[in-house]
């Protein structure tokens, strides 16, 4: 079956499905398409809301931890706290996105940087859909996993086809995209990723590996190295990746250091900052890159 997955490309057929789903603005939260992976979409309107649902949706905000497995804990000093950072990340999409004018943002970055889960508190406060490009080849692989078509296929493969995705992805209004840690490598990407705007998540190796390592390496088929333990072999490989991609995450629109986000907020451990904290600078760094070209519109025309 993997031979013939990978001779077949369906990526068509998964657009289109995934276009269908992701034109309903009427949903909140996360749900599963008929592709089987997730597309966020919502509207941020509360009205209708009855009081338990509301109750709910206060609980979140005050708990400043959805979607993030390591969020600040709440305690009675923070509250206040936790009701402006959310306030501010909604304000700020809000003031950025017309000025996007649909386009979308892709996000690029070492994998554990948190494209995926920042991807969806963004695409939340922008009112946009979110897609995961990994998920989305998986999907139209048959739900064929990302280590699987490495393994079996060759990472050659696997970039011919991240190329195609990516180009179609990129035809695609008011979705955010979290790209593949190597989607950078291909110059023709960087092509389709640049009709939108994309930033660069820049975490230190050492959270990165210190993340990957609390998980296991075993999706990541580029760091399988065959002994060593979880953090040193999670460390050596994005070391030696990070050599490689720097200059091509470099070209991005637009860079959000997770170092100047933990100084700037007064945190000691890089671990400490939310999808919310990433999110918001995210926004700031796209309301001052679109300022320096006057909107997206002025952009798309040169």
């Amino acid at each position: 079956m993997m031979a013939a997955a990978c001779g077949t490309t369906s990526l068509h057929r998964t657009l289109t499905m995934l276009g269908r789903k992701s034109s309903n603005a009427s949903a909140r939260f996360p749900k599963r398409n008929g592709c089987g992976f997730v597309v966020v979409n919502l509207s941020g309107n509360m009205q209708g809301m009855n009081d338990v649902g509301f109750r709910r949706r206060v609980s979140e905000r005050l708990s400043c931890a959805s979607n993030d497995a390591q969020a600040r804990a709440v305690d009675p000093g923070n509250l206040c706290a936790c009701f402006d950072r959310s306030w501010l990340l909604k304000k700020k999409g809000q003031e950025v996105a017309p000025y996007l004018n649909g386009c979308c943002i892709f996000l690029v970055g070492m994998m554990g940087s948190g494209k995926t889960t920042v991807g969806k508190v963004l695409a939340e406060a922008l009112g946009y859909s979110f897609i995961d490009s990994d998920k989305f080849i998986e999907q139209s692989m048959g739900g064929t996993s990302v280590a699987q078509i490495f393994q079996n296929c060759g990472e050659s493969f696997f970039r011919d086809y991240e190329s195609e995705a990516l180009q179609q992805l990129s035809m695609m209004p008011k979705h955010v995209i979290a790209t593949g840690g190597g989607a950078v490598v291909l110059p023709k990407n960087w092509k389709y990723m640049k009709q939108g705007v994309t930033v660069w998540l820049d975490a230190p190796l050492d959270a990165l590996a210190r993340r990957i390592a609390a998980v296991g390496t075993d999706s990541r088929p580029l760091l399988d190295f065959e002994s060593g333990d979880a953090y040193t072999k999670a460390f050596m490989g994005l070391f030696t990746l990070s050599k490689k991609r720097a200059d091509a995450y470099a070209n991005s629109d637009t860079t959000v250091s997770f170092q100047y986000i933990a100084d700037k907020l007064g945190l000691e451990d890089i671990a400490d900052i939310t999808p919310t904290d990433i999110a918001i600078e995210v926004l700031e760094q796209i309301g001052s890159f679109l300022d320096g070209n006057e909107g997206i519109s002025v952009r798309m025309l040169s």
